[in-house]
């Protein structure tokens, strides 16, 4: 016989009023008589995440290292993060960090990324942000006391190959 968790429910909902294990069993009826705990305001972003995407975030003090990150819509960096990365967005937070190499659509850059950076659309780098390394983007914006130090390239395409010398067509010798 399968147990079904409550955190695994249909409704997307916790059931706070059955008790879970190593918890008093008299806390879910005390929880029920508290006020609901205040949202905290959702920090803006260039693109919000649209249902159906993938959302990735590294809270503060979480150290993700070593890894390659795929298939991810947004990532958003309040931690420190070392890897490989294709994506369409990269938020870095004042206190985030991002070391390695990344190719994304729009970077905001609140913090520090450090490495190769290919920005095929926009970079912005705020007040509090610090890009350093290989950097190439598309546009970008940098405000008062953001740094940018590096290589760094306009334009993300290909470059453009050097037209040959046009010459007249040789003709046979008889």
């Amino acid at each position: 016989m399968a147990l079904q968790s409550p955190f695994f429910n249909n409704n997307n909902k916790r059931d706070d009023t059955s008790p879970r294990t190593g918890l008093n069993p008299n806390a879910a009826a005390a929880a029920g008589a508290q006020q609901p705990a205040p949202v905290a305001p959702a920090q803006p972003a260039a693109s919000p995440v649209k249902e159906g995407e993938s959302k990735l975030t590294v809270g503060p003090n979480i150290k993700l290292k070593g890894v390659e990150i795929t298939d991810c819509d947004t990532l958003v960096v309040e931690g420190s993060v070392e890897a490989t990365m294709d994506s369409r967005v990269i938020q870095i937070s004042e206190r985030g960090a991002f070391k390695g190499s990344a190719e994304i659509d729009v970077a905001e850059i609140r913090g520090l990324f450090e490495g190769n950076l290919t920005v095929r659309q926009k970079l912005v780098i705020y007040s509090t942000g610090k890009v350093t390394g290989k950097v190439r983007y598309g546009k970008v914006v940098i405000e008062e006391g953001g740094q940018l130090s590096g290589e760094i390239e306009a334009g993300t395409g290909a470059k453009p190959a050097q037209a040959a010398p046009v010459r007249p067509p040789l003709q046979q010798v008889q």
